[in-house]
């Protein structure tokens, strides 16, 4: 909570998302080759909804790859694509079976068929706005060496459906307003969004992309890139994606994001002197409060209610 209360402080008298000025538009012969994954699993109706967001992209084709990622047995998904006619510069591949079925698996098997040299993930409900490859490009190309990942902002299109939903909604935006880039200004470790992600290609690879086993490697993934000296900061372009307001499957998601935080820390505190050595004092201690504020949450809504008040629905910040 300290940590939270630190940029959240830090918003109000900064402006940890101050306005970003770019140069003029640039000329579609300075762009770079984006590739974007889509890692979908059993999907049906919201692959219309997902290319018709995808074609509004306003980004040269012919810089653009959409890689559709799907499991090998995933026969719904297969189904859906095989009755759908794709623009040419988007394709569907299927990732082998294995010992596990993670989308960080699937990630990391697409990697090897991307050309681009921007890596960017979006979700399959996904409705990023037209214009953000062109700011995530220009934003790549103003930053320094060390700018590895870009974070786009997340915000919900069925907000107003239940109570829950308008929790959820306040929520990411608290997260992804405030707490997200009062941690990147503070130079700390930013646990990245599972989606509107933009990577420096060989930095990713440096990394060795996505922990397979891990089911918040996106979290994970953000801890890695200060360890190896580079950071990450947000962008202020929204995707608009679907709310989650049924109470089990809330209850579900959270539980496999908590577990997933969990993995995370007890992985990299495996060893907590090469940790400290990695980042420096100012960012391992920015790492447990993190984390350590994070966990907490699950004892404090087992006791309370996922509100923090006892029998209510609504998540907390």
């Amino acid at each position: 909570m300290a940590l939270k209360l630190t940029t959240a402080i830090l918003f109000l008298h900064r402006g940890a998302m101050a306005s970003f000025k770019y140069k003029n538009r640039a000329t579609d012969t300075a762009l770079p080759k984006i590739s974007i994954m889509v890692p979908l699993l059993k999907e049906s109706a919201i692959v219309s909804h997902l290319l018709t967001h995808l074609r509004q992209l306003d980004y040269p084709k012919n810089l653009l790859q959409v890689i559709l990622v799907m499991e090998r047995d995933d026969i719904t998904t297969a189904k859906t694509l095989a009755g759908t006619k794709l623009p040419p510069w988007i394709t569907a591949i299927d990732v082998p079976r294995g010992t596990i079925k993670t989308k960080p698996r699937a990630l990391n098997y697409a990697l090897d068929h991307c050309k681009g040299s921007i890596i960017g993930v979006y979700d399959a409900e996904d409705a990023p706005e037209p214009g953000q490859l062109r700011k995530v490009a220009r934003h790549f190309a103003q930053g320094d060496e060390k700018l590895a990942c870009v974070q786009g902002t997340l915000d919900f299109y069925n907000a107003r459906t239940n109570w829950l939903s308008r929790c959820f909604s306040i929520e990411y935006a608290t997260w992804f307003r405030i707490i997200l880039p009062g941690l990147a200004r503070l130079r700390l470790p930013v646990p990245l969004g599972g989606t509107t992600l933009f990577f420096r290609r060989h930095i990713l690879e440096e990394l060795g992309g996505w922990d397979s086993h891990n089911v918040t490697e996106d979290a994970d993934i953000g801890i890695r890139l200060t360890r190896f000296g580079y950071h990450t900061e947000l962008l202020p372009t929204v995707t608009l994606e679907e709310a989650n307001c049924r109470g089990w499957p809330w209850i579900r998601q959270r539980s496999r994001w908590l577990k997933g935080y969990a993995v995370t820390w007890a992985v990299h505190m495996r060893a907590p002197k090469t940790l400290l050595r990695d980042m420096g004092l100012w960012q391992f201690f920015g790492v447990q409060l993190l984390f350590a504020g994070t966990l907490s949450q699950f004892f404090w809504r087992l006791y309370f209610g996922p509100s923090g008040w006892p029998f209510s629905p609504c998540p907390i910040p």
